[in-house]
């Protein structure tokens, strides 16, 4: 009887410690849940990364998986709609129990995934770049890895007022979350330089005529435009609307000014001319024409999945999101769990780990991993395998 009491007791200890346990300690695969938007206006970014993303979890799950388990990646399309990625997060965090989340895509997304993903406790790597997005307090588990809105409008205004002289400013954002908070944050910031713009507007990106816009721009004076929209199809719209106009006004602003897609919604390949993005040294070639080494070798793994010709996607989107999963991986090597908690500490204890988009640091206290070293102002039409010459100094 004695024996019998002691075995029963044994077993129902072994079942309280399996209740007590993370359920990530039993799990078969690593779930990385990848919220993207790979439809709507906004899917030129999340085409890119995802191939990135994709890459990188082929690469780890060939060499053994992360601690040994594989890489179960499950990605939503959330169509660039805040309703479908709050939904989407939703699913990920309690029904699917995944591990981790990489996304969404776009700011005005995850303005609404956030709180929900930090409520779930599930760590996530962010790659939305306006600053209500990260917080140590708020958003214990919310990692940065792409550079913050104010690196790229503060390179890009360094740009047009201390390179180009510039001081008569119009801002063209976009009706999307990231662009309505940009739009308010390139203001705040030119005033800070003592600069108020001359035109201000926010247009919805599906707009078909950016004429109207153009035009009150160049009539308040305007002699640079900076527009912020990750939309490529409203940017190229908005260079054939100063086409057009026949005029030369230099555009400065967003990242996307620079993508392939643009080439392909011109009017006529002068368009791109007089135009400038933030970018990254990254993806920017050297003076010898070479990029990066690091770089380099990914644009040579990621050729022959694009068909094996020039890369036609902005590549620092695919060095991002190869990243994200690279850096899941060495937190997970880091704290030898999957562990939410550990997964935390070893970001924060995180210092220069080497991606090929950037070099990484995170602390206690701060969750934008970016350092603005990396970042650098491009020539628009210098596309080449998705990166870019430097623009003239």
């Amino acid at each position: 009887m004695k024996f019998r009491l002691a075995r029963l007791a044994f077993q129902l200890s072994l079942v309280t410690g399996l209740a007590a346990a993370p359920l990530s300690a039993f799990a078969q695969n690593v779930k990385i849940g990848w919220l993207s938007s790979l439809t709507g206006p906004l899917s030129s970014a999340a085409i890119a990364e995802n191939q990135g993303v994709q890459l990188a979890v082929e690469e780890i799950n060939k060499a053994g998986g992360i601690l040994g388990k594989p890489i179960e990646l499950l990605t939503r399309d959330t169509a660039g709609d805040p309703t479908k990625a709050v939904n989407y997060a939703q699913q990920l965090a309690f029904s699917d129990k995944v591990q981790f989340v990489i996304g969404p895509v776009n700011s005005g997304e995850g303005l609404a995934t956030t709180p929900i993903l930090a409520r779930a406790g599930v760590p996530n790597i962010v790659i939305g770049s306006i600053d209500e997005l990260t917080d140590a307090v708020k958003f214990p588990r919310a990692f940065r890895a792409i550079n913050t809105n104010r690196q790229w409008i503060s390179t890009a205004n360094d740009y047009a007022l201390k390179t180009l002289k510039k001081t008569k400013v119009a801002i063209i954002a976009d009706t999307s979350g990231y662009g309505t908070a940009s739009g308010k944050t390139a203001q705040e910031m030119l005033d800070k330089a003592g600069i108020k713009p001359v035109y201000v507007v926010l247009v919805d990106p599906n707009k078909t005529d950016l004429s109207d816009e153009m035009n009150k721009a160049r009539a308040a004076g305007a002699d640079v435009v900076m527009p912020w929209s990750a939309a490529t199809g409203l940017l190229g719209r908005l260079l054939n609307a100063r086409g057009d106009m026949g005029w030369n006004v230099p555009v400065v602003g967003h990242p996307a000014l620079m993508a392939a897609q643009i080439r392909k919604l011109l009017n006529k390949p002068e368009y791109w001319e007089n135009t400038f993005a933030s970018g990254y040294r990254s993806t920017t070639f050297g003076a010898d024409g070479k990029l990066p080494e690091r770089t380099q070798a990914l644009v040579d793994k990621v050729r022959p999945k694009l068909g094996g010709g020039e890369i036609d996607v902005l590549f620092w989107w695919v060095a991002m999101g190869y990243d994200t999963v690279k850096i899941i991986e060495h937190a997970a090597k880091t704290a030898g769990s999957l562990d939410p908690a550990a997964i935390q500490k070893a970001l924060e204890g995180t210092q220069e780990f080497k991606g090929v988009y950037a070099t990484y640091s995170w602390s206690a206290t701060e969750r934008n991993g970016f350092p603005d070293s990396n970042m650098a102002v491009n020539i628009a039409n210098t596309f080449k395998d998705g990166s870019f010459k430097l623009a003239p100094r």
